[in-house]
């Protein structure tokens, strides 16, 4: 009756070494996954693979730009030279920015697509493909945001991307459902991640906390739950194209 145990399973963190990718890999190594982190910044990637260790799981860093095609395709093939199997793909990296509307430029448009909503796509077409053609089930998880539905104010670009991944995890789910591949997104609310840090403001933060019905941000662990519950076969068996929110209540809040 272990529904989380993840032993056997091995979980590809794309975006692996950020603040929340971290904890949630940890979580899952945690619970016996073989966690693969995935991303450019090797410094941090390694500090996340001690802390899996810690938790008594296996990890290895891999080093990848996560919106080129290539790269995934790379790390793909030595994730199986390392553990012969991909069970889980968490896709979670993200690039936030405040810039008034009129003043975003096409690079920082261009950005902020590519990393958030095209990197995703990528991840699904490389490591989607390999778990839909090997037949053996799996789960998809990406990440997403509480400024997805509704938009949130002051954040134009990111809260399209966001939109939009909702959008093809819905997609997917119903494309990759025939091979038993589950495909499902988790909205944060806000947290204590690097991206959110650099743009807010102590006005911004008390609004957002005065939106939010406990009162506070989340702590990374607190997405943990969440990411094992989705990325189990036993426990999440019949779900798939479902958005999770773990905000503290702040999508269901309003005047």
């Amino acid at each position: 009756m272990n529904f989380f145990d993840l032993t056997g399973k091995t979980a590809v963190i794309i975006g692996g070494n950020s603040t929340l990718g971290g904890t949630m890999g940890v979580g899952l190594g945690g619970h016996g996954a073989d966690v693969a982190i995935v991303g450019r910044n090797q410094e941090k990637a390694e500090a996340v693979r001690a802390r899996v260790e810690e938790a008594g799981g296996k990890a290895k860093c891999f080093q990848a730009d996560t919106t080129s095609k290539s790269d995934l395709e790379r790390v793909l093939k030595e994730v199986l030279e390392w553990t012969g199997r991909v069970d889980i793909v968490m896709n979670c990296p993200g690039v936030n920015s405040s810039t008034p509307f009129f003043e975003i430029s096409e690079e920082e448009f261009d950005q902020i697509i590519d990393v958030n909503l095209k990197g995703v796509v990528l991840s699904c077409q490389v490591f989607g493909k390999h778990m839909v053609e090997k037949g053996q089930g799996g789960s998809i998880i990406n990440i997403s945001s509480v400024s997805s539905n509704p938009p949130l104010s002051k954040v134009f670009t990111y809260s399209a991307s966001k939109a939009a991944v909702n959008n093809i995890t819905m997609n997917l789910a119903r494309e990759f459902a025939p091979s038993k591949v589950r495909v499902n997104a988790i909205i944060p609310g806000f947290f204590p991640a690097e991206q959110n840090r650099k743009i807010l403001s102590p006005e911004r933060t008390a609004d957002i906390k005065r939106h939010t019905p406990m009162n506070r941000f989340g702590e990374a662990e607190e997405l943990i739950g969440a990411a094992v519950f989705l990325a189990s076969e036993k426990a999440s068996s019949f779900v798939t194209g479902a958005l999770i929110r773990v905000d503290g209540g702040f999508g269901a809040m309003t005047i």
